[in-house]
């Protein structure tokens, strides 16, 4: 489909839209009217774009008429002259249109739970899950985001068996959804005595966080149990019952919070990672109804897919999914990783876009 057919398509459900809000009954129903308005509002700059659009290409297709008949020199010429001007913008306007016909995801904007478990590898898996979470948190350090951890089991050898954190902030999931899946690290680990290459492995996966308004819990289906904290934490630790775990019986999902010092706190916390757990499940189901659309999105790839390699002998770090190669595993480490998800940000856009341009 090309750029004006999917123009005309816009413009025509803008009409729609115009048209039901002025009906007297959408009053009566708030939230249908507060629907209506924010979607004639992403529409409106749209269809003005449209407008645009339309306007230098019918000043370009009358300058080219005066060029064709070629009657006046100097008419000629300025007509050629417009449409040198013309053109180039006309491309600019497309390129700028094209962006804003992808579709947004609308838990880009929510803040996220990320869980970091270690994969195969023993002792240097639960080491690299804590150098993925140190990554994790200095760029989050960069983007201006708070970071709280809501639950960790460590590793005796340093590092995590597994660490589950959230992170608030502008557009999060928006930028750390392309996280998820199996992170695989390749280096000599400390304890080896000869020298060689070990391949290890940790698990990412990344939740938008969902609120009440997402999803429904029926308190009658959760099971809370309390428990000792123990780890990292303050004094408290081991003094009382603060720790929270939930079961959600009918899913069979298990979460547990176990880093504040009350027990309403922890509770509060489990129930947010519980939501978002329970909101994520849904999406996937949704995600495998749509086949089609799944298969154009970079970030909803299986989470036992290798999407990342981290060679330290290289100082290499490949990405899997776009094939791309970076010699600077350094600065990564060190949380630089905006040009990795940039980089996916866009090939994931481009895909978007031409699932919507061939739809």
């Amino acid at each position: 489909m090309d750029i004006e057919a999917k123009l005309q398509q816009v413009k025509e459900r803008f009409d729609e839209v115009t048209t039901a809000m002025s009906d007297p009954a959408v009053f009566d129903d708030p939230d249908r009217y507060t629907e209506l308005t924010k979607e004639h509002s992403e529409l409106k700059d749209l269809v003005e774009d449209y407008e645009r659009w339309k306007s230098i290409n019918k000043q370009i297709e009358g300058n080219q008429e005066l060029i064709d008949e070629g009657d006046e020199p100097e008419i000629t010429e300025m007509a050629e002259m417009e449409n040198e001007e013309l053109k180039p913008e006309l491309e600019q306007l497309e390129e700028q249109i094209k962006y804003k016909l992808i579709p947004k995801d609308p838990d880009d904007s929510k803040n996220v739970i990320v869980e970091i478990r270690a994969g195969t590898g023993g002792d240097e898996a639960a080491i690299f899950a804590g150098d993925l979470f140190d990554m994790y948190r200095r760029y989050a350090d960069k983007m201006s985001w708070k970071q709280s951890v809501m639950s960790l089991s460590e590793s005796d050898k340093g590092g995590f068996k597994e660490i589950v954190f959230n992170l608030e902030g502008n557009e999060v999931y928006g930028k750390m959804k392309y996280e998820s899946g199996v992170h695989r690290v390749q280096r000599v680990p400390d304890t080896e005595t000869q020298g060689r290459v070990h391949t290890s492995a940790a698990t990412v996966a990344v939740l938008p966080e969902a609120k009440d308004v997402d999803i429904d819990i029926n308190t009658a289906d959760l099971r809370i149990d309390t428990f000792r904290a123990s780890g990292a934490g303050g004094q408290h630790v081991n003094k009382t019952d603060s720790a929270i775990r939930i079961t959600h019986e009918p899913s069979g999902v298990v979460v547990e919070c176990q880093q504040e010092r009350s027990q309403h706190q922890n509770k509060e916390k489990a129930m947010i990672m519980l939501r978002s757990k329970l909101y994520e499940m849904e999406e996937e189901r949704l995600r495998k109804e749509r086949a089609e659309e799944r298969k154009s999105q970079i970030s909803t790839g299986d989470r036992s897919a290798k999407i990342r390699t981290y060679n330290f002998p290289q100082s290499r770090l490949t990405d899997h999914r776009i094939n791309l190669t970076l010699y600077n595993l350094d600065d990564i480490m060190k949380g630089d990783i905006e040009e990795v998800i940039k980089a996916l940000r866009v090939q994931d856009n481009l895909a978007k876009l031409n699932a919507v341009m061939e739809g």
